[in-house]
């Protein structure tokens, strides 16, 4: 008789899982796709698992970050370094030397796996840090440490332990560590595959970075439903077509500018079969999702945030809205739309607390729970009450709630630009330009941009007597700061302030979004 009367009926949830099942039920059929590279299921279930054999000593029960574009050492980390029983940090490729040290040591990584490609950016990371963690170089060396490991599998004995930390500019500039769970990346991951009809057959472009939300779950979501992962480091719009029609790929995911890249490169041309292609960070536009149609892809527009697991609302479409004019379709498809499968019912809220009627005219901010929401802010208990005082998570962003339930944004009340899918905070990039010999005061606000949606703006008042011009506060900032933070158009001026001397930012953006329904784009 066992002393576990729980062990028939219960199994922690974990999303290292589904490799466990993909590998026992389609071992050997192509897992992984990267350049040259092909590995079964099979294949990368071994590999993940001595993946974590030979970090787990080197880990020490601390976590492992990696640095890397989307390959197969991305891709095996997000099982291997469960499976080594500690927390993964995926690291955003973008940021500058200072944010990766800042990252390292936040959170108190003991090993950085990383990309030859980042040898110069990695030294330059570790070496102002006191306790650097121990360097793994993806390529021999990596291979070499693989080979001579023992295949080890972790299994968390609580589903709600520490899988995760994902780093997210904040309004504070410093990034804060977003700490995911075991169940909730496994439900989400769940939730991805029913909402993308994910399968055996579907093949997977990894056009969404991996150190993005964890690819918003995809590493877990794709290897569930037994599809092929097709790595791709860098979206570069011939190669995307290159592998469309190579692969036979069915699925991918990006920021609306990756839609924009898709649809008017010169490669571009229908394909044969029904593409499904997922879009978050703003909503799509008519003429992009006409053109998409076209190209015989099929747009799905999501809504989520780092601390949601990626997304947590979808524009649930409803097969009653086929015979809409394509106008009316558009306008519905650039909905947030509802809480997806997993989640809880997403509210729109008002100052009190209270919900706001569900008219499609009254503005609130947008509160989240559920099993696809963060522990809370690693090491940060302060801004992990700030973000969610009552059970609910503040996202800062303003929207309506319609009629027949559906979220649609209007503003956002963080001082967060979201630009090309990247979060920028207006507070750090104000910092860095206050830094600047010349520069009296700042303010740092988003303007819309064609191709990104959204870009930061700086307007900056100089010191009696001092000059500088657009593109040295651009360098500047460069210097400091990943290059996709600095600003875009720097404005010289007097900035407008209330009687009691504060920056009224609002009135820059009421400026620069004059004539558009929504503060976001």
């Amino acid at each position: 008789m066992t002393d576990e009367p729980d062990a028939l009926s219960f199994e922690p949830l974990t999303p290292v899982s589904y490799l466990d099942r993909a590998a026992a039920a389609h071992g050997e059929r192509v897992a992984v796709v990267d350049g040259p590279l092909r590995f079964t299921y099979a294949e990368l279930h071994d590999r993940c698992r001595r993946l974590a054999g030979a970090l787990v000593g080197a880990a020490r029960g601390r976590p492992v970050a990696v640095l890397a574009p989307n390959t197969h050492v991305l891709l095996e980390a997000h099982f291997g370094v469960p499976w080594a029983g500690v927390p993964l940090v995926a690291i955003n490729t973008r940021l500058s030397a200072g944010e990766i040290a800042y990252i390292l040591e936040h959170s108190e990584a003991a090993v950085l796996v990383h990309d030859p490609d980042f040898d110069e950016l990695v030294d330059a990371a570790l070496s102002g840090l006191a306790d650097p963690p121990q360097r793994i170089r993806a390529g021999q060396e990596y291979e070499a440490l693989l080979d001579a490991a023992e295949p080890v599998a972790i299994r968390p004995a609580d589903e709600r332990a520490l899988l995760s930390i994902n780093y997210t500019s904040g309004t504070t500039g410093r990034p804060k560590g977003v700490m995911y769970h075991h169940r909730g990346a496994y439900l989400q991951a769940l939730a991805m595959v029913a909402h993308t009809a994910l399968s055996p057959s579907a093949v997977h472009l990894w056009t969404l970075p991996m150190f993005h939300c964890n690819g918003w779950c995809f590493p877990w979501a794709v290897t569930a439903a037994a599809a092929t992962h097709v790595c791709l480091p860098k979206v570069d719009p011939a190669e995307v077509w290159r592998l469309i029609r190579a692969e036979g790929v069915t699925h991918l995911e990006g920021a609306p500018t990756v839609l924009s890249m898709i649809a008017y490169a010169p490669q571009a041309g229908r394909v044969d079969r029904t593409v499904r292609m997922a879009t978050g960070g703003a909503p799509p536009s008519p003429a992009i999702l006409r053109r998409m149609a076209e190209l015989g892809f099929e747009i799905t527009h999501l809504y989520g945030l780092t601390e949601t697991f990626g997304p947590a609302m979808i524009c649930d479409w409803r097969p009653e809205w086929n015979g809409l004019d394509p106008a009316e379709q558009a306008r519905l498809k650039a909905r947030q739309g509802v809480g997806n499968m997993i989640a809880c019912t997403a509210r729109v809220i008002g100052a009190d607390g209270s919900d706001v009627p569900a008219d499609g005219k009254t503005v609130g901010q947008i509160a989240l729970r559920g099993n696809n929401v963060m522990l809370g802010y690693f090491k940060d208990p302060e801004a992990t009450r700030a973000a969610a005082p009552d059970g609910w998570f503040r996202t800062g962003d303003l929207g309506v709630l319609h009629p027949d339930g559906y979220v649609e944004l209007r503003d956002r009340s963080k001082d967060v630009i979201i630009s090309g899918g990247e979060n920028i905070a207006s507070v750090e990039v104000e910092q860095v330009i206050a830094d600047h010999p010349a520069v009296l005061e700042v303010a740092v606000i988003a303007v819309p941009d064609d191709k990104w949606g959204e870009v930061p703006a700086a307007y900056v008042t100089l010191k009696e007597g001092a000059s500088a011009t657009e593109e040295e506060i651009v360098e500047f900032v460069r210097g400091r700061l990943a290059r996709f933070k600095a600003p875009k158009h720097v404005v010289f001026g007097e900035l407008p302030k209330t009687s009691t001397g504060k920056i009224q930012k609002y009135v820059l953006r009421e400026k620069a979004w004059a004539g558009r329904e929504r503060r976001i784009q």
